[in-house]
């Protein structure tokens, strides 16, 4: 049961061949079996689960339920669920319970799907490796002494494993396409304003993303059939026509432009990585697809330009967590700055006081132009390369991180490193487009490859069917850790 699809899990739920019941026990008990080996998830509430799995049950008696109903689903430390701890992989929201459902689980509930657990996380998705996460590192189900990548690697590995059927994630700066890349699973950054943000609590607001995390671009399209549409709530939330994201899978990729920047086949990525991203780029050729060159002269600066407008944004997001409302207190201060010095010094961790640091120094009086304001233009630069390079081409693919998963601590003491391997990434987040990573081989230790597909505005639906092209003629996608077979 475990490596069946969405497709598959919704026709054997929908024959009656299978419950709800049984198939969220079954994820429950390998969840159980793989927890010491992964760490992949924050909270697991058994009662609550089945409890769901029961009500989806009878709505399928009932007929005409949703494709997704009865299907349990992880989801990332930082959707707001109803009655579910929420701690953002962080101390200061250890025993955090929310008080109501972000928009992406209020669309799962209404589609019956049912909540799978909570998955561990870089705190408030500040990372690369899911080793900041106050509940411990998560690890990599391809080799368990690797990282899986950050911060949606908990979500990432549990797909991985196949402890989960499907899993949500964020990406602000290529938080689910670097994981997805690390641990060998297809994954989905939308538009920004695709997906709603109301009840995902924030990192750097102008650059979250929801998205998804599955074992194909059918899952995917799946998913993101439930998780797109408008919500007044949040302001940066587009209101369009929805697409057939499932119903387009077949279009193909005969006449498709495929656009290869050549700033990414640079002294940057790893021989191992860039073989693999050529080859599966190939194999689009040789199913009618054109491969143009483009340019994109501004990627260089686009680290530099994220890590001060995310941590600007951070510092902003994370002045809620005082101590007075709710999360985490210091049990002995004196006057109220000292409870809030001593609250925020027990609650975050180093890389969340880092970024503030970063963030509260660049907006500060006599640096917020020289910083601030002209990371943002360099953001406008980026933003035109990709509009430039898209009168040439429909989609962009290339790699979607330099390197294959490193391993665990190799680069935890050198922050500027670890930031340098979001170089693809991130220039996708700082222009607002949609970003995918799906599996297209192995590099060295035997550890999973992912190419990058880039798209221009709301265009998801190509995306998807580009993949799933792809996916058609590999098998990539279907392989899985032996550990967890």
């Amino acid at each position: 049961m475990h490596n069946a699809t969405l497709t598959e899990l919704s026709r054997r739920l929908h024959a009656k061949e299978v419950s709800s019941v049984e198939v969220a026990g079954y994820f429950l008990e390998r969840i159980r079996a793989a927890s010491t080996q992964l760490n992949a998830f924050i909270t697991v509430d058994e009662e609550k689960t089945l409890a769901q799995a029961r009500v989806a049950d009878a709505r399928i008696a009932q007929g005409g339920a949703h494709r997704l109903a009865g299907i349990p689903i992880a989801h990332k430390d930082l959707f707001c669920a109803k009655g579910w701890r929420t701690t953002c992989g962080s101390k200061i929201l250890e025993n955090f319970v929310a008080p109501y459902d972000a928009h992406v689980i209020e669309r799962f509930n209404a589609a019956g799907a049912v909540i799978l657990g909570k998955t561990n996380m870089d705190e408030f998705a500040m990372g690369s490796s899911n080793e900041n996460s106050y509940f411990g590192p998560v690890k990599n189900p391809w080799d368990t002494r690797a990282v899986p990548g950050g911060s949606s690697g908990g979500s990432a590995a549990a797909v991985a494993s196949r402890i989960a059927p499907a899993a949500t994630g964020t990406d602000t700066g290529g938080s689910i396409r670097q994981p997805a890349s690390f641990t060998g699973v297809s994954g989905l950054r939308p538009t920004y304003g695709r997906v709603s943000r109301y009840g995902m609590v924030a990192f750097a607001s102008s650059l979250d993303q929801a998205g998804a995390l599955a074992k194909s671009a059918e899952d995917l399209a799946m998913m993101l059939d439930v998780m797109a549409g408008f919500d007044a709530r949040d302001s940066t939330c587009m209101e369009r026509p929805k697409d057939d994201y499932v119903g387009g899978l077949a279009r193909g990729v005969k006449g498709l432009r495929i656009g290869v920047p050549r700033e990414y086949f640079s002294k940057d990525l790893a021989r191992d990585v860039g073989e693999p991203i050529l080859a599966a780029i190939d194999a689009y050729r040789r199913q009618g697809a054109a491969v143009v060159e483009v340019s994109l002269p501004n990627q260089h600066l686009s680290v530099p330009a994220y890590y001060v407008l995310a941590p600007a944004e951070a510092s902003s997001n994370l002045a809620r967590y005082d101590g007075v409302r709710y999360g985490h207190r210091a049990a002995e201060y004196g006057d109220l700055l000292d409870m809030y010095c001593k609250t925020r010094a027990q609650g975050f961790g180093a890389e969340a006081k880092r970024r503030i640091l970063i963030g509260t120094y660049v907006l500060s009086h006599g640096y917020y132009d020289a910083y601030y304001l002209k990371a943002q233009q360099i953001r406008r630069l980026i933003a035109r390369d990709f509009s430039e390079a898209f009168k040439a081409c429909d989609v962009i693919m290339g790699p979607a991180a330099p390197c294959v998963a490193y391993d665990i601590g190799a680069k935890i003491t050198d922050c500027v490193q670890m930031y340098l391997d979001d170089l693809y990434t991130i220039p996708i987040n700082l222009a607002g487009l949609p970003g995918m990573s799906i599996p297209c081989g192995f590099g060295d230790r035997a550890r999973p490859v992912g190419l990058q597909i880039v798209g221009n505005y709301w265009s998801e639906a190509l995306m998807l069917s580009v993949a799933h092209a792809y996916q058609q003629a590999t098998d990539w996608h279907t392989r899985m850790p032996a550990a967890f077979a």
